[in-house]
């Protein structure tokens, strides 16, 4: 919760920071699209199928490299106008979104791991299963799935929330710590 004031801070996440953040933000909401698709479309769904799996693992990849950057690299301070609740709020739910990013990617590899189907990232390219072979295991595991996207849905419904109301309302330079073009020492651009 880092919400005090520091000159010697950086006002910006890193760009691989940025860059990654808005990489993911667009594969996440193709993924929940594609989530939901597969579940409604019987025409469509093979099809959406063949993409959720390998873009479920490049997210997965994604994150990793994610998480190892935002160890590595200091984030910018909140404004110290931000109150220590909403700054708790925030940094948890950022967690909480990193152990979505991870969890769901590999929970849907052990579902399908456990049902028996291969993940195929490209023809003749199947990954390893990741959990034995379980018809109860499997029932267990895609329900599951289904619940931490809907989570992970309303969790990226807060954010984005949070993130405009950032940059419509309070215009305190959080929003433009993560935007991409370049970094400015203003943080606040009417």
């Amino acid at each position: 919760m880092q919400n005090k004031s520091n000159d010697n801070a950086p006002r910006h996440f890193n760009l691989t920071a940025r860059i990654l953040h808005w990489l993911m933000a667009a594969a996440i909401l193709a993924m929940l699209f594609i989530g939901v698709g597969m579940t409604t479309s019987m025409t469509w769904r093979p099809w959406l199928i063949d993409i959720h799996r390998p873009l479920g693992i490049a997210i997965l990849l994604l994150v990793v490299i994610r998480l190892i950057n935002r160890l590595c690299y200091p984030i910018p301070p909140l404004p110290p106008t931000v109150p220590r609740w909403q700054a708790f709020i925030a940094h948890a739910s950022h967690w909480l979104l990193y152990i979505l990013m991870f969890i769901l990617p590999l929970l849907g590899w052990a579902t399908l791991s456990a049902g028996n189907w291969p993940v195929t990232l490209f023809p003749g390219w199947d990954l390893p299963p990741i959990a034995p072979t379980n018809s109860t295991l499997y029932a267990w595991f895609r329900t599951l799935h289904g619940i931490l996207a809907w989570l992970l849905f309303a969790v990226v419904i807060g954010h984005l929330s949070a993130a405009l109301l950032h940059a419509w309302i309070y215009r305190d330079g959080v929003f433009s710590s993560m935007a991409l073009g370049p970094s400015s020492k203003k943080e606040n651009i009417d």
